[in-house]
């Protein structure tokens, strides 16, 4: 199964080496396809050495959507700018989609850097409920179910959800034992506690049904 790896970016020169060097380094080989909205930072130059450079309008639903109508592959990994995959990834994702019946799943999730706050956090990833499954985890998707749900909505944030809810509701969404790991620079810059307690307000107004465009202003999105 062809992979295509599909990598929104914003200014994000300083965390994209690295989640590149994740991809290439996998066993499997695979496109990669970076969808920058617009960086001023030496992003493109980054992503232009390693990937397939596209650019789209700025927000991650809408760069999201322009990558994965350029990819050609079988199945689609939609992958943070400052999230890196474990070794095996791609082993471990076409071994779910192999299984009868899945079309989607998304990895659990480990930050680069350890707290009390953050490693209850990277635990609560464990559990299999769509409701926490956010898009820095991970998402794999074949290309045949991504298109069937009509892809991310165009939104300013958890257009992540909102794809992982359709894609659940089908019944072929798996939740794998192996994680990712991201980048904790937001509670690192805000403070570990303030991050999670303005995560959860947000997610808690999302969830209650507050609309994402009445929500954006609290949340500055940079790419990744």
């Amino acid at each position: 199964m062809h992979l295509s790896v599909v990598i929104p970016t914003l200014n994000e020169a300083t965390q994209l080496p690295r989640t590149l060097q994740s991809v290439v380094t996998q066993a499997h080989p695979s496109e990669i396809i970076v969808v920058d909205g617009g960086s001023t930072d030496g992003t493109q130059a980054v992503a232009s050495d390693a990937a397939h450079l596209i650019e789209a309008p700025r927000g991650r639903a809408r760069q999201m959507n322009a990558g994965a109508r350029v990819a050609t592959g079988e199945a689609l990994l939609f992958l943070h700018a400052d999230t890196r995959l474990p070794p095996h990834a791609f082993a471990h994702i076409q071994q779910a989609l192999q299984a009868p019946g899945t079309e989607a799943g998304a990895f659990r999730l480990a930050f680069d850097r350890a707290s009390p706050l953050l490693d209850f956090y990277a635990w609560c990833t464990r559990w299999p409920l769509p409701q926490i499954c956010f898009g820095d985890r991970g998402l794999f998707v074949t290309r045949a179910a991504f298109e069937a749900v009509g892809g991310f909505p165009d939104q300013p944030m958890f257009e992540d959800l909102d794809l992982v809810r359709a894609l659940h509701r089908r019944g072929g969404f798996r939740f794998l034992d192996t994680a990712v790991t991201t980048s904790a620079r937001r509670f690192s810059a805000m403070g570990a506690l303030r991050q999670q307690l303005l995560n959860a307000f947000l997610w808690t107004r999302y969830m209650a049904g507050t609309p994402p465009e009445t929500l954006a202003s609290y949340y500055r999105y940079n790419g990744g």
